[in-house]
């Protein structure tokens, strides 16, 4: 059975997660106490129509938190594929939150940042065990759902995204490994260029034309055509790519679509463009 285990701090985004992993087909179960998840796991693989499961673990299981690694060792041991989803963000940011939604903190009560740095204590171990740690301060309900079904939703096979980005809008939350590529030079410079975007031909040509471009996906390729196998091979269903050059709508895009067509010929792509249609500035 897949066992994906969604944990992080209150006011992530762990309840939005989990209706999101219920969409594409996890029996979902909010505040499982840790030492329960053998007997229930047990129970589900026995009844045979449960293929994968996404369980909540967080600073409500209190002490029950101290067993999480035996737990989930047992579980490996089984045969189970499991996995830990962390779900955090800045405290600037939870607290806003909390703001706006007028909730009380689990542990802090009223004192709002005292309760924030209890929990990240609770669960720092938690957060080191982590597969993915997702930030999510910039991310709506939206972008935070599709972030979440694009990882997760897959039926069958390796999940593989080419995302690109504008580093001005910050890093991409969900990116497992990032290339920069605002050492290329910049189309939004070129006067007959600026207003069109990497997706447009004249763009396309001007970028891959350079020399150093070649050789940056030559050796992207490389490095990649040897790596995805081997994470692959360590059980991991999913890899996002970032390629961000500084808007996100020039030279990451050429860049991301190229290393699309590139590595189609091993592997299914899924290529997103993150900022292409934010407002030029």
């Amino acid at each position: 059975m897949m066992i994906l285990i969604v944990t992080g701090v209150s006011g992530a985004g762990k309840s939005t997660a989990l209706r999101a992993l219920e969409d594409v087909g996890f029996f979902c179960v909010d505040n499982l106490p840790l030492p329960l998840i053998g007997r229930f796991v047990e129970l589900l693989a026995h009844a045979g129509e449960v293929q994968k499961t996404a369980l909540v673990a967080d600073a409500r299981e209190g002490d029950f938190l101290a067993g999480f690694r035996e737990a989930f060792a047992a579980l490996r041991a089984q045969g189970h594929t499991l996995e830990v989803l962390f779900l955090t963000a800045t405290d600037e940011n939870l607290m806003r939150r909390f703001s706006e939604t007028r909730r009380r903190h689990p542990l802090g009560g009223d004192d709002l940042p005292r309760g924030i740095a209890l929990e990240r204590q609770m669960l720092a171990g938690l957060r080191e065990v982590a597969d993915a740690v997702v930030d999510t301060g910039n991310l709506n309900v939206h972008h935070l759902k599709g972030i979440i079904q694009e990882r997760y939703g897959r039926q069958e096979g390796f999940a593989l995204t080419v995302l690109s980005f504008g580093f001005k809008h910050g890093l991409p939350a969900e990116a497992d490994m990032v290339f920069d590529v605002r050492f290329l030079p910049n189309p939004y410079f070129v006067e007959s260029l600026s207003a069109l975007a990497g997706t447009d031909a004249e763009v396309a040509t001007y970028v891959l034309g350079n020399d150093e471009t070649r050789e940056f996906l030559d050796r992207v390729e490389g490095l990649l055509l040897y790596l995805l196998p081997r994470t692959q091979r360590e059980g991991k269903g999913y890899f996002t790519i970032a390629i961000g050059c500084t808007g996100g709508r020039h030279r990451s895009v050429a860049v991301a679509a190229e290393l699309v067509r590139r590595l189609s010929a091993a592997h299914k792509v899924t290529l997103r463009h993150r900022d292409l249609g934010r407002v030029a500035s």
